[in-house]
């Protein structure tokens, strides 16, 4: 029996966002099809009926891990003034909370040298992903420039997704947790 266009869609967007969930948290590499087809529910073999190829997958997971954690981040600085809601998206990027659970943070410090590697396809993804987050930083910036506040969100969230990713690899928690504290009050001095 065919599936109605709502069944599939749904179905479709289930796989996306359990391969976001593994590419954020395992790698792309490392989590095969089979992987994020039994971990939806479903067949190996029905993959190819909703993606042309994995960099499609790819492209869909990433760009929907930018989308929940631009909306996370959104929702931290929700109801505050432009230098609170700037503190509470640094902080909550930079949380000991979003280092632990790589499988719902962002996708650029989980999978940023994979991305680096991935079809143009998917790094534009990225790409655009990244210039929204910057965006959304450079709003809640107190500057009175529009380029020098862009200027200095792209220079924060550099290096708040490299302090992420840094984060996770220091196998010391002190240390790690030390990392983002030392990042954050350098962010927040900006």
């Amino acid at each position: 029996m065919r599936k109605s266009r709502v069944e599939t869609t749904e179905t479709r967007r289930r796989i996306v966002e359990v391969a976001a969930e593994g590419f954020r948290a395992k790698g792309i590499h490392a989590t095969g099809l089979a992987d994020v087809m039994a971990a939806a529910g479903l067949s190996h073999g029905g993959f190819y009926r909703h993606f042309e190829s994995k960099d499609q997958l790819v492209a869909h997971a990433c760009d929907a891990g930018l989308t929940g954690i631009i909306e996370a981040l959104e929702a931290s600085a929700d109801g505050c003034n432009e230098q609170d809601g700037f503190r509470a998206i640094v902080d909550a990027y930079m949380s000991t909370a979003h280092r632990d659970t790589p499988e719902h943070g962002c996708p650029l410090a989980g999978m940023g040298s994979e991305l680096a590697r991935a079809d143009a396809n998917t790094r534009a993804v990225a790409s655009r992903g990244f210039d929204a987050l910057v965006d959304m930083l450079a709003e809640r910036m107190t500057g009175q420039d529009g380029a020098a506040d862009r200027s200095r969100a792209a220079f924060a969230f550099a290096a708040m997704i490299g302090a992420l990713t840094m984060s996770r690899i220091i196998a010391d928690p002190a240390a790690s947790a030390s990392l983002l504290e030392d990042v954050t009050q350098h962010i927040e001095a900006i």
